[in-house]
Order: C-alpha cells, then sequence, then structure tokens
C-alpha cells in the first residue's frame, strides 16, 4: 500500500492490467502482417522503377543501329554521288586539253564543284548525326524526367 503525498487516503484496491498473450500474439501477428505488406509495396515500387531504366536502355540500344544503317546508307550515296559527278568525264576533259591554262580551268571548275558537293554532303550526314544523338538520349532524358517529377510528387 502506498501513500500519495499531500493526501490522507490510501489506496488499497488497486488493480494492475493483467496480461493476456492472446492478445499479445494478435498484436504481434498485426505488426507482422503489416510490415510484410509494406514490404510488398517497397518491392513493387523497386520493381516498377528498375523497368523504367530497363526499356529506356533496350530503346536506346535499337536506335544506333537504326541510325548506322541509315548513316551508312547517307554515306554510299555521297560516295556514289561524288563518283558520279563526272569524275570519269572530268579525266576524260583533262586528257583532251590542248593548253596549260585551259587544264588549270577544268581543274579548278571540278574542283570547287566537288568542294561544294562534300559541304552539302557533310551538312547532310552532320544534320542525320545529330538527330541520331537526340535519338539516342531522348529514352535516358525520358525516363529521368519522368524519374524526377515522381520523386517530387512523392
Amino acid at each position: 500500500m502506498s501513500k500519495i503525498t499531500g493526501k490522507t487516503e490510501t489506496i488499497e484496491n488497486v488493480e494492475s492490467p493483467t496480461f493476456e498473450p492472446s492478445k499479445a500474439v494478435e498484436q504481434v501477428r498485426a505488426v507482422a502482417e503489416q510490415g510484410v505488406e509494406q514490404s510488398k509495396e517497397v518491392l513493387s515500387k523497386l520493381s516498377s522503377d528498375a523497368e523504367t531504366p530497363q526499356k529506356a536502355l533496350e530503346s536506346t540500344f535499337a536506335t544506333p543501329k537504326a541510325t548506322s544503317n541509315e548513316v551508312s546508307l547517307k554515306t554510299i550515296a555521297a560516295l556514289r554521288a561524288n563518283a558520279e559527278a563526272g569524275f570519269f568525264t572530268h579525266l576524260e576533259a583533262l586528257v583532251a586539253v590542248k593548253s596549260l591554262s585551259e587544264f588549270f580551268e577544268l581543274q579548278t571548275a571540278f574542283l570547287h564543284k566537288q568542294m561544294e558537293n562534300s559541304a552539302e554532303q557533310a551538312k547532310t550526314l552532320q544534320a542525320l548525326m545529330l538527330r541520331a544523338t537526340e535519338d539516342v538520349s531522348k529514352p535516358f532524358k525520358d525516363a529521368f524526367e519522368k524519374a524526377f517529377q515522381q520523386r517530387e510528387a512523392a
């Protein structure tokens, strides 16, 4: 029996809570089930978060193959155009030259035309490579933006 200071009454019939093992087991089970559910949710989220980069990688690896085929075709077309641009006709004209001034005039005109063609072909290939770079980086950029937006929302 204890006395409370400042009061003269005594506490006699104080009941202490009884321990019931069945309720404790139920509480432990409920906490464990809640932990399992949370673990499943986290695993599901991690799994879905892992799928996004995987899809980005698959798309990224498919893009360079298509792009390299396109670059190869453009390069072959440029080489064919250069070969067909009158190279053999130019050689025939050079063989038929009667003076040195005519030779320089033909050669200068041919080289000027070839430089213009080469510059145009370089611009075309540069634009193609720029587009290819953007196509390759787009899946990663999209995945990053999506992940960033999801993190901001959370």
